[in-house]
């Protein structure tokens, strides 16, 4: 009996036709193995997932492999976009005990949930013959089995924090100098980004980079940043045809992509290339942040508003078919002429397998159009091939991120039409998603799922909020952003300065999970400070901006540990904390054509963190506008720092002055 023909995760449902005996994680699979006196065998992984997509096919849709796996154990099967808190308790218990993960995520545990033994992607006669092994030992070992898993227990439960990171004093100007040195020496010179292959793109730290390059005018971190940020579109992680980013680059140079493509990648992307223009005028920035977010618009919308959460890796059956080119599939499209323009133009040189190449661009094509009509060629006939499946969970603090850069791309570049696209992202988010304050995880279709948010839901869906609220001055943004920072402070808060990654009303698991490092998205805990901090730059909330002090901390123990890598959101929200952060309020009737030039000024300023509010006359629910005057009866703006302003301007040119100072 499978039991994920009724579950709502795509996840889930492309395992609902295994011969395996599957149960949805739940008290009643922990009691089945107990009534059993079996283990427990935990799979965890998510759509996009190649490897889990391999791993399904050689082992879970295998007979012989599936009887052993329903006659010696309990099988659960979990997806990693609905239960990050499981995914984090167990990965770290993977990581403790193997010194590595990644996903599939292959865990056997003691009923009680207790680990004591866990790998990844297995080979099926591999599995096998571990899935007897560990039959074996839980029979003969028992004893020895449960103590095991006991230690593994204590021991990651016994730490203050993941490694010791809680405490401390968020970082200062000399500990964020002192990151930007660490990441220069780990920065790859050649060829962009930071270490060795894989290469995953860098968002976060990038991020830090510019903003302290504005701050501090450290050339060097905005040469690092400049170069990585070119070096990565460039490259075949790009999508040269329909835009956005690959996972990641199993390279160090930037050629050949891990297929899958991943929202929060592109949403983080589009969003520093914006920055990254916003700074220097690099046309190339604004044509990759445009051609990112139209790529998420195009591939990832769903009917309802929201986004999905990645498009596979995998068509039929092959890792990167649907992306790669041979010279003689080119010239079935472009004729012989336009093959061997194309063939110098993209690098076809048999980058990829089976003599076939990922697209890249190394430099700007001289003739332009005649490259869009090479590149809208391919792309169409592209399109007639079989597409990579979508995973159309919709999660909430992905999306959240997704609302922040269309907002900012849209304004920054003058499409409303993105900003619309935020717009109605928002309001799914808030129509579905919340109920009395509370974040669910993820919906489909327009329905929430059953599994309750977890910190960076909030804090991603808070930063999104806040950013369209600058954008759109909707003062609703705000006020909802409120409500669930409140609600962090209330139900995450660990008692001291950060927060667990889980609320305190959450489902029990062997340990409440509690990680400050970024991964692939900032960590919930420096998500949740960005947001505190923007939302008490627009309110003069004391409460959030010491919130926001406090969960900083980790970020310069990390520095500390040499480990500046995995702060790079909590690093770039600490150069905002340094720098103000800059308040810009803009005053004017909504038809006046000055009030929206005023605006388009301020959501210009490349001050770390700056935050926007524009409103009309008389706003009292905006605390930045409240009580601020026009001058001389004409859109007005104003520029503070903790809610102390400089003297009113009315002009664009008297405003960049103000804000250049």
């Amino acid at each position: 009996m499978n039991r994920l023909k009724d579950a709502t995760s795509p996840y889930l449902l492309q395992h609902a036709g295994n011969p395996v005996d599957w149960w949805e994680w739940g008290e009643d699979a922990l009691a089945e193995a107990r009534r059993r006196d079996v283990p427990i065998l935990l799979s965890v992984g998510y759509a996009a997932c190649h490897w889990c997509h391999v791993m399904a096919h050689e082992s879970f849709e295998d007979g012989p492999t599936a009887g052993l796996m329903n006659e010696l154990f309990v099988n659960i099967k979990v997806d990693r976009e609905e239960r990050p808190d499981i995914d984090a308790v167990y990965m770290e218990a993977t990581q403790a005990m193997t010194g590595q993960g990644g996903w599939p995520m292959t865990v056997f545990m003691t009923p009680d949930g207790a680990p004591f033994y866990c790998g990844t992607y297995f080979p099926r006669e591999h599995f096998q013959a571990v899935l007897r092994a560990v039959d074996k030992a839980w029979r003969e070992q028992r004893d020895d089995i449960e103590q095991q898993g006991r230690h593994v227990v204590e021991v990651l439960t016994s730490k203050e924090g993941k490694a010791g990171l809680a405490g401390g004093l968020a970082p200062d100007g000399d500990a964020l100098i002192v990151a930007a040195q660490e990441l220069a020496e780990d920065y790859d010179a050649a060829r962009g980004g930071f270490g060795g292959a894989p290469k995953f793109p860098p968002s976060m730290v990038l991020e830090f980079l510019l903003r302290h390059h504005v701050r501090t005018r450290d050339d060097q971190a905005l040469a690092m940043a400049g170069h990585s940020l070119e070096a990565m579109a460039r490259g075949g992680m790009y999508d040269q045809l329909g835009g956005g980013f690959a996972r990641y680059s199993v390279d160090a140079s930037w050629v050949v992509p891990h297929f899958e493509k991943m929202l929060y990648d592109n949403a983080l992307l589009a969003r520093v290339y914006a920055h990254w223009w916003r700074i220097t005028g690099s046309v190339f920035a604004r044509r990759i942040a445009l051609e990112t977010c139209d790529w998420m618009v195009h591939d990832l919308r769903t009917a309802e508003g929201g986004f999905a959460s990645a498009l596979d890796a995998d068509s039929e059956g092959e890792e990167g078919r649907y992306y790669v080119w041979t010279p003689e599939q080119l010239e079935e499209v472009l004729g012989a002429e336009g093959a061997a323009l194309a063939v110098e133009l993209f690098d076809v040189t048999g980058t990829f397998e089976h003599d076939s190449s990922v697209l890249q661009l190394h430099d700007d094509p001289d003739d332009r159009a005649r490259y869009e009509r090479i590149r809208a060629a391919l792309l169409a006939a592209r399109e007639r091939r079989v597409p990579p499946a979508r995973d159309d969970e919709v999660v909430a603090s992905w999306n959240g991120l997704a609302v922040a850069a269309l907002a900012e791309c849209g304004a920054l570049f003058g499409r409303p039409d993105l900003v619309r696209a935020a717009e109605e992202t928002a309001g799914l988010l808030v129509d579905v998603h919340l109920r009395d304050g509370r974040l669910t995880r993820t919906s489909r279709d327009g329905v929430a799922g059953a599994n309750a948010g977890v910190l960076d839901d909030y804090g991603n869906v808070a930063e999104g909020l806040l950013a369209l609220h600058g954008v759109t001055g909707d003062p609703k943004h705000l006020r909802l952003a409120g409500e669930l920072l409140e609600t962090v402070l209330e139900h995450f808060s660990d008692g001291a300065d950060g927060f667990y990654d889980t609320a305190d009303d959450a489902e029990r698991l062997f340990q409440r999970p509690k990680d400050p490092t970024d991964n692939a998205s900032p960590s919930g805990q420096f998500a949740a400070a960005g947001a505190l901090l923007s939302f008490a730059a627009l309110t003069a909330s004391s409460w959030a901006r010491e919130a926001a002090w406090g969960a900083l901390a980790p970020a310069k123990v990390l520095v500390e540990r040499g480990a500046a890598r995995f702060a790079g959101w909590g690093l770039a929200v600490a150069e905002a904390n340094l720098a103000g952060p800059l308040e810009i309020g803009i005053l004017g009737e909504a038809d006046d054509p000055r009030t929206h030039e005023l605006h388009r000024t301020a959501l210009m300023a490349t001050s770390p963190g700056a935050v926007v509010s524009i409103g009309v006359p008389g706003t009292r629910d905006v605390p930045l506008l409240d009580g601020r005057p026009l001058v001389d009866g004409v859109p007005t703006a104003y520029v503070c720092k903790g809610f102390e302003c400089r003297l009113p301007v009315t002009t664009t040119a008297a405003l960049g002055r103000e804000l250049q100072e």
